[in-house]
């Protein structure tokens, strides 16, 4: 037993000091970087790409099951939209569109859709550059392989959503055991989802050469902070105040301006997460961490 608890004992401090390091490699890469201009272009590109993507993933609900019952479907998950801030109108209206997509209007979207590549590559290179040819064509195309698994992904996603309906209070849900399950369960379908879309985002569309491995659990540490953020998001929905007040009365422009900011915050997030993981993608290139990831180098010890 001795020495076992002194395993346990070497291996946490083994893991503190990993940690620490990592902390210390992220900062140096960020040394000189200006990470808010980052997330502002990042921003700026994603204030093209965003609803063309969450009409395409909502669009893909059709494919199976047509346009009817998709919106059935998707206007039944609206009680997990918290009314107070008007935000299931603006919800109504991008499932309405999306249902109703055609195939030429689809293909359309995905124009827009591809500027998330382009800023995420331009954020990427802003903090660490390098020569790049063809940034903004060769990112765009590479974000778009993300609509190969998109299907699966809001399929899941919604399927869970179908399940937190029943939790949610007008759903019929009361206590706090329904108010924490639907916590949980909406917390792990998100974090998996952004999990599966980062990876991707990391190893292919960010300007840095990264190995799967290390662009994995780098993606499941930054989703696990982005579906925090977005439960957050959730919470400030549910806050009866009127975002207009600060612009005259105007809601849409508040509405716009507090997604933005939002969604400017979200991507100094992903860009963390994203230098953290090149943080990692050093110290396993010097050999500080071995090649079969950190359970091996955790498990190495002794």
């Amino acid at each position: 037993m001795p020495a076992q608890a002194g395993a346990v004992v070497v291996s946490a401090g083994r893991v503190v000091g990993e940690a620490r390091d990592l902390l210390r490699g992220t900062g140096r890469l960020l040394e000189g970087r200006d990470l808010s201009a980052a997330a502002a272009t990042l921003t700026y590109f994603a204030g093209i790409a965003v609803v063309p993507w969450l009409l395409l993933a909502l669009w893909s609900t059709t494919w199976g099951a047509g346009a009817d019952a998709a919106e059935v479907r998707l206007l039944g998950l609206r009680v997990l939209v918290p009314p107070d801030m008007g935000a299931r109108l603006p919800y109504d209206l991008l499932v309405d569109t999306a249902v109703h997509l055609g195939v030429v209007a689809a293909l359309v979207l995905l124009f827009p859709a591809s500027f998330y590549g382009e800023g995420l590559r331009r954020a990427g290179l802003a903090l660490a550059p390098r020569t790049d040819r063809f940034t903004g064509w060769r990112a765009r195309l590479l974000v778009l392989v993300a609509l190969v698994p998109l299907p699966v992904l809001t399929g899941a996603f919604l399927a869970t959503g179908d399940l937190l309906v029943p939790l949610a209070p007008e759903g019929g849900g009361e206590g706090v055991g329904d108010r924490l399950l639907r916590i949980v369960l909406g917390f792990v379908a998100a974090w998996l989802v952004l999990s599966v879309l980062l990876a991707w985002v990391f190893v292919a569309v960010m300007p840095a050469p990264l190995r799967w491995w290390v662009a994995a659990v780098g993606a499941l540490g930054t989703g696990s902070f982005l579906a925090g953020f977005l439960h957050g998001f959730q919470l400030f929905l549910a806050i009866p105040i009127d975002v207009g007040l600060p612009f005259g009365g105007l809601g849409v422009v508040g509405g716009v301006v507090a997604v933005g900011l939002w969604l400017y915050v979200l991507h100094v997030f992903v860009l963390l997460g994203w230098t953290v993981t090149r943080a990692l993608e050093e110290r396993v290139r010097r050999g500080a961490v071995p090649e079969g990831g950190p359970s091996a180098a955790v498990g190495g010890t002794g």
